[in-house]
């Protein structure tokens, strides 16, 4: 993967992973995500990182990508298979854009949906992109059932926690910071973090990596 070759960035929201992949690789990258404003900010930033003839970001839904057939050399999508509502169409889209042998990187939340506490599939779950997360296994076959081959698949349930760790820490600053005056929004964060710290060393909630190829 070098310079000629097209990948695109799934859901890439303020084009973090974009940018980043253009800068390490030297392949073109085409960013797509649903909301107008993280397409405009993420075009701002790759402009600014003298990127603007590389990278791109275009408003799509995944589940109807605005792209040709087999366009792509690869997909990137991070931690957002877990948001979309018709993951089978999404994950067909993807095997649509990419060319034969080509491959999607793929990050994702994992979770036990049916075994999860209530808070984590209420709708502050949904907004943190755990509400509708599922097993490792089950976005393999989901995968798998969409024409891909699943090459690896890992978890890497630790990062998860170690984020969880982080929101935690911020939420804190902000309590004491007295920003917790302003609704019940701190704490209702602080105990969608607790439920998801405890379903991570139960098993329930984790992280995952897979790789998969088209044939």
């Amino acid at each position: 993967m070098g310079s000629g070759n097209l990948v695109v960035d799934l859901a890439s929201g303020p084009g973090t992973s974009a940018i980043q992949l253009a800068l390490e690789v030297g392949c073109d990258v085409v960013g797509v995500d649903l909301a107008a404003g993280s397409v405009a900010a993420a075009a701002r930033r790759a402009e600014k990182a003298g990127l603007s003839g590389t990278v791109r970001f275009i408003q799509g839904d995944a589940e109807a990508l605005p792209l040709a057939d087999e366009s792509a050399d690869g997909v990137l999508c991070e931690c957002a298979l877990c948001t979309f509502p018709d993951k089978a169409t999404a994950v067909s889209e993807v095997a649509r854009v990419l060319r034969p042998g080509s491959r999607l990187a793929l990050s994702d939340v994992t979770a036990v949906a049916d075994e999860l506490p209530p808070q984590l599939t209420s709708l502050n779950a949904w907004v943190a992109c755990i509400a509708d997360a599922r097993p490792l296994d089950e976005i393999a076959a989901l995968l798998e059932d969409g024409g891909l081959i699943v090459e690896a698949s890992e978890r890497h349930d630790h990062e998860l926690a170690a984020m969880l760790d982080d929101v935690d820490a911020r939420l804190r600053t902000a309590r004491m910071l007295g920003l917790g005056l302003l609704g019940g929004g701190i704490a209702t964060g602080r105990e969608l973090v607790a439920a998801a710290r405890e379903s991570v060393r139960s098993g329930l909630l984790g992280y995952g990596v897979i790789v998969a190829r088209l044939p």
